[in-house]
């Protein structure tokens, strides 16, 4: 075999063959898993109204079962099927409750059954192109590998520190301990630790809006929530941050030495071809899921032939939108504000002319795009932590190949799943209780104060989105924190940034990894710790 081959032409050694969703013994695990991350997420969607992120609960699986001492568990040392245990895990949580649970629910407490299952078949392909998109996407310009996506991080860090020990699984699981203590007093360490990572003008923003959200009413005695301020800034934000994005593909200009300049601009070319033909397909893909809820859930009886073009358009457009906002912003922050979002392509809808049972198909399908996106690109990124980070291409490719068969094997597991349990859950009450907002969104509809808020905070939105750019993110980062009303969250921010400048200050580059593998530490602590006390008897947080 020839060695293979960096994307600058040097040649690499050639490495070891990364193993297979499809092995036997670990499509078992894979599917065990998979059952597993389904049914915790449906529970705690209904129960709690979250979901957790459970991959580092299978990657703790299947390090346990590689503990075991007989031969055939050997094979689950690898830290590459670990990845893969903890990609499936958590793509069957948030798959099953967020893109597949919530969605249904809306037309059920609607009054409309009949909806139900046109809603579900569409979502269920929704979620599926979601994924498959954003694996795409990944590595672009769009969604860097070398992006935060701090979940990622803590997950790869985990299964690295379980591998090799020593003075790197010492730090972890000081950090580990250190989080979840912090969060048994409901501090929110997963934030702490995601300021050690992430871009600083972002979080900072972040930061910004978790304050202002958590203490306008008390210190101004106005709401902002009650005044659609965040919403009206995360429209402003998220639509320009949609035409950043069209300007990065469309933009060829590159800094390099004149030698280079021929490759450089090859490569960006190619770069620009790849996002365009997935966007392009990731849009008529929308577009053909819309028109199928649309037919199924027998608008064309409701609405003209131009409010139904209107309609399929428009839904997936806002599907689209939503997904990348809700990637983005978990890029950079590991928060994805997915069932705001959700909201404000709703109210968008309402200010439209929908009628109700439009805008319920038009929210259900919004609210299942986005989520899928945003774990795969935590998953991808603890796989090209372990992996390498794009040291040895062909093993990079062909693991990203197999973490996305993985998940579309736990994305296939949750939809009957859900489909089985949903009936049970729905009939004794227990139904997402977001989705009770959006449907009492529905039926109040949008008065005029409302739509002239969304206007006016959007301008301010979309001012710092030009401001901070593509790669900072800073309107869409400010708007996720004005709608999560967390302002302890906003403190572990800052206090985390200050941390991290005054590391870098004192002891330069050699603080960084320490601090990568420390905020590791904390944000797993947090995931486990909030799992736990989620799951077990008496334990609800």
């Amino acid at each position: 075999m020839s060695p293979s081959t960096t994307p600058n032409g040097e040649q690499q050694p050639e490495q070891e063959a990364h193993p297979r969703s499809f092995d036997p013994a670990t499509l078992l695990l894979l599917l065990a898993l998979s059952v597993f991350g389904a049914i915790i997420g449906v529970q705690l969607l209904t129960t709690l109204g979250v979901t957790p992120n459970t991959a580092i609960i299978g990657a703790m699986v299947a390090m346990i079962i590689a503990r075991i001492p007989l031969n055939s568990f050997l094979r689950f040392r690898s830290i590459h099927i670990q990845n893969l245990a903890q990609s499936a895990t958590s793509a069957a949580t948030f798959g099953a409750a967020n893109s597949l649970l919530l969605p249904i629910a809306i037309p059920w407490l609607f009054g409309r059954q009949d909806l139900v299952m046109p809603m579900f078949i569409g979502v269920a392909l929704a979620m599926l192109l979601d994924a498959w998109l954003l694996y795409r996407l990944f590595n672009t310009r769009i969604f860097p590998a070398v992006g935060a996506w701090p979940p990622g991080i803590a997950a790869a860090e985990s299964i690295k520190a379980g591998d090799k020990g020593g003075k790197q699984a010492a730090l972890l699981s000081v950090g580990i301990l250190i989080g979840a203590v912090g969060s048994w007093f409901k501090f929110p360490m997963a934030a702490l630790g995601t300021a050690f990572i992430g871009n600083i003008w972002a979080l900072s923003m972040l930061g910004v809006g978790f304050l202002l959200r958590g203490y306008s009413a008390p210190l101004f005695g106005v709401d902002i929530n009650q005044h659609y301020l965040p919403h009206g800034v995360m429209a402003g934000a998220g639509l320009v941050a949609l035409f950043q994005i069209v300007k990065l593909i469309r933009h060829n200009k590159h800094d390099a030495a004149p030698a280079d300049a021929d490759e450089v601009n090859a490569l960006a070319i190619d770069q620009n071809a790849h996002i365009g033909k997935t966007l392009r397909f990731g849009a008529l893909g929308f577009i053909a899921i819309a028109a199928l809820i649309a037919l199924g859930g027998g608008l064309y009886s409701e609405l003209s032939l131009p409010w139904l073009l209107a309609f399929v358009l428009y839904a997936a457009f806002a599907a689209f939108l939503h997904e990348i906002i809700v990637g983005l912003a978990a890029m950079h922050s590991g928060w994805f504000p997915a069932f705001a979002v959700a909201l404000i392509t709703l109210l968008v809808g309402i200010l439209i002319g929908f009628p109700p049972v439009a805008l319920v198909m038009l929210c259900g399908f919004s609210t299942a795009t986005g989520p899928a996106f945003a774990d795969m690109g935590y998953d991808l990124k603890a796989g090209y932590i372990l992996r390498g980070k794009g040291q040895h291409t062909r093993l990079e490719l062909e693991g990203r190949r197999q973490q996305l068969l993985a998940a579309m094997l736990a994305f296939v597991v949750a939809i009957p799943v859900v489909l089985f349990v949903f009936q049970d859950y729905f009939s004794r009450g227990q139904v997402p209780p977001v989705a009770k907002v959006y449907v009492a969104a529905i039926n109040a509809g949008v008065s005029a104060d409302i739509a002239k808020s969304l206007l006016i905070w959007a301008i301010p939105g979309a001012i710092i989105q030009l401001i901070g750019g593509p790669g900072r993110q800073m309107g869409v980062l400010l708007a996720t924190g004005l709608l999560i009303n967390n302002p302890l969250a906003g403190w572990a921010v800052m206090i985390g940034i200050a941390i991290r400048v005054l590391a870098l200050r004192i002891w330069g580059d050699a603080a960084r990894n320490k601090m990568e593998v420390l905020a590791a530490g904390l944000i797993a602590g947090d995931a486990i710790f909030s799992f736990f006390s989620s799951v077990l008897p008496g334990g609800k947080k």
